[in-house]
């Protein structure tokens, strides 16, 4: 069972429904959307037509609700609230999982029947519905509406699905007939017989292993929707065929169809590419290329607090901090194996001055070459080091996506140098930092994994049990729950992982503590003992936030642009009345910032457009200034989350923004 906890003194293992917060603090106006999840496995199966073969995907049970309050931020939905409806997963619901299995049949089915010259690929269920590739002309929106006709009238047909067992030369025989040479590739990388074939009616078939409903009546069209079409290379090589992709959601009934597109929407307002660009926080730009990020001012500021803090709470638990450089000599890169096994994922070298130097695409090399630069006694460690890293990784064009996947970030990468007999705390320390630094950007709630020893590892036995057994006592330890995924940690040692929910429920990969017995043997790092002998230390890799720029992206969209007011680029923007009150106004501004307070002076249009700007601008407070606060010297305080406040003194202002920055909450 996938495990999920809640960043809190008590940990719970229950797996009951856990209410979520919504962390976006909303204005009063707007409909909030809440997404409560119940944990379930984290390994979903998805299995493909045309063969047996599965890949994982994780899936969580959602529960949804549209909330229309006037409180900023709260927990809903505790007990039976009325419109809630509970979205099943594949891996919850069997049905689902036929149901959205069929549907990729029926879609194929449908779209041969209008489309004769298309090929037919593989069509799997995955975590929202299911897909269909196809070897076709391009399709439009309005293609996918024929298609969705003609896939209920299939449905309508109440057509039976039924199993065959054949033999390969069979199954042969049946493709080339059809003159599919897709599936003609498939059937020979399946190695198991006999070969299984599912038909609709006597009128299509498809090499599949299951499992279906027993006929398409079975699926309520209400419940199904083709939702896009994009482009898929064969088996996702570049180098083969651009396939059309018809993506499609099923459901059970029309009430978590309707769910879900709530859900979906709502994923949509919170897109971080769209709120980047309207509330100017980064881009990336086509004439510098693809997956590199430019900061602007206001998500700059944003992510000088995220390193403020970061760096703090790291000097606080015992870390000295690095910076080191973005280019080295190949040969480094050979002695850490990154050129033998992630060479695909780096940049081109560069000559310098006859040798070879070439982008770094991690950091852990340069921390090793600092520990190196002495030789460590026993009486050292524990040794750690963390650097905020710019790092460089080759991303096929295709493959980039705002800041969730670029091809420059900046890694919050630390190393611990320790003795066998500290990795337990050690391990435990980390776990205590990764709680305090998420809970500062208000993230509680998440999914631990625990992975161990592969088939094929370095390191012997005994020290990766110890490793092991140090990774699950510490989180036993801590009271956390986990999953273990037995043999799936790397060939060089034990890991934790730890994926963090934001505010739609959605789990975001983040923090990763990983055991190293391969990088100390290759770089042959040691220290003396107390006998006085050279010994191999342990060498723990971790990251809380992953990278910067993909951090960036989750908080965009948890918050969904409306930044708490101790992390907001702007805290407070001053609005005067008329032009009349410029001059106060501005001095205002000055003593705001002058204070520790990110503030701004808006002036030259009519009062009431200067709030909507800056209501569209997600800034939480305005002070607005006419001519009785000039008299008086004082504000007018209004608050994006709490409305009117009322009239202060501008020194009250100023107290009552620091408290609440100092106790991470809102005015």
């Amino acid at each position: 069972m996938a495990a999920t906890a809640t960043l809190s003194p008590l940990l719970t293992r229950s797996s009951t429904l856990l209410p979520k917060p919504l962390f976006s603090q909303t204005p009063a106006h707007r409909p909030r959307f809440v997404a409560l999840r119940k944990p379930v496995s984290s390994h979903e199966r998805v299995r493909f037509c045309g063969s047996s073969a599965a890949a994982a995907a994780v899936s969580e049970s959602v529960e949804t609700q549209v909330v229309k309050g006037d409180e900023g931020v709260r927990e809903e939905g505790r007990g039976e609230g009325e419109g809630r409806v509970v979205l099943p997963t594949n891996e919850s619901s069997e049905t689902l999982l036929r149901i959205r299995h069929t549907c990729a049949h029926v879609m194929a089915m449908a779209v041969q029947k209008l489309y004769p010259d298309a090929k037919v690929t593989i069509g799997p269920w995955i975590e929202s519905g299911f897909f269909y590739d196809f070897d076709m002309e391009p399709l439009t929106d309005k293609d996918l509406k024929r298609i969705k006709k003609e896939m209920d009238r299939i449905i309508g047909r109440n057509l039976p699905l039924t199993r065959e067992e054949v033999s390969r030369e069979e199954a042969q025989k049946r493709i080339l007939a059809l003159n599919e040479p897709y599936k003609l590739e498939i059937l020979e990388s399946i190695k198991e017989e006999p070969i299984t074939i599912y038909h609709i009616g006597d009128e299509w078939w498809d090499l599949c292993a299951g499992p279906h409903v027993e006929s398409t009546g079975t699926i309520n069209r209400k419940a199904v929707e083709l939702e896009s079409v994009a482009g898929a290379y064969w088996r996702g090589d570049e180098k083969r065929p651009m396939l059309q992709r018809i993506y499609g959601t099923a459901w059970e009934s029309e009430e978590q169809l309707k769910a879900y597109l709530h859900f979906k929407e709502e994923a949509k307002r919170r897109d971080h590419r769209r709120l980047g660009q309207d509330l100017d926080l980064f881009s990336i730009q086509d004439e510098a290329g693809g997956g590199l990020v430019f900061w602007h001012p206001k998500g700059a500021i944003v992510r000088h607090i995220i390193e403020d803090t970061w760096k703090r709470i790291h000097i606080e638990h015992g870390y000295d901090l690095l910076y080191t450089p973005h280019v080295a000599k190949a040969d480094l890169w050979r002695i850490s194996g990154h050129l033998d096994f992630y060479g695909e994922n780096m940049y081109d070298q560069m000559k310098i001055e006859d040798e070879q130097y070439q982008l770094r695409p991690m950091n852990c090399p340069y921390h090793i070459l600092i520990y190196k630069r002495k030789l460590h006694s026993y009486r050292d460690f524990p040794v750690r080091v963390a650097e905020l890293g710019t790092v460089y990784r080759y991303e096929l064009s295709g493959s980039l996506h705002g800041l969730f996947r670029v091809r420059g970030f900046t890694q919050d990468d630390a190393h611990i140098f320790c003795l066998d007999e500290q990795i337990k705390d050690e391990i435990r320390g980390v776990l205590d930092l990764t709680e305090k630094i998420l809970l500062q950007f208000g993230f509680r709630h998440y999914v631990v994994n625990l992975s161990t020893r592969p088939e094929k590892a370095v390191g012997d036995d005994e020290i990766w049990e110890k490793a092991t057994s140090a990774l699950k006592d510490a989180l036993d330890d801590k009271g956390w729950s986990y999953e273990v995924d037995e043999g799936g940690g790397a060939f060089y040692g034990p890991k934790i992982d730890l994926k963090i929910e934001d505010a739609l429920g959605r789990k975001w990969q983040c923090s990763t503590i990983q055991v190293d017995f391969n990088l100390p043997q290759r770089f042959d790092i040691v220290y003396v003992d107390s006998n006085s002998e050279r010994k191999r230390p342990i060498m723990i890799h971790r990251a809380v936030l992953g990278s910067l720029e993909r951090f960036f992206g989750v908080l965009i969209e948890h918050y969904a642009g409306d930044f708490p007011l101790w992390l907001s680029p702007v805290q407070a923007r001053v609005l005067p009345v008329t032009d009349s009150q410029l001059a106060y106004c501005n001095e205002v501004a000055v003593k705001l910032k002058a204070n520790g307070v990110r503030a701004e002076f808006c002036h030259g249009e009519r009062l009431p457009k200067l709030i909507r700007t800056a209501e569209k601008q997600k800034i939480p407070l305005m002070a607005v200034v006419g001519p009785k606060e000039v008299e008086t010297q004082t504000l007018t305080i209004r608050s994006r989350f709490g409305g009117e406040l009322g009239t202060l003194a501008v020194d009250d202002f100023i107290c009552r923004i620091k408290d609440a920055v100092e106790n991470r909450t809102s005015l």
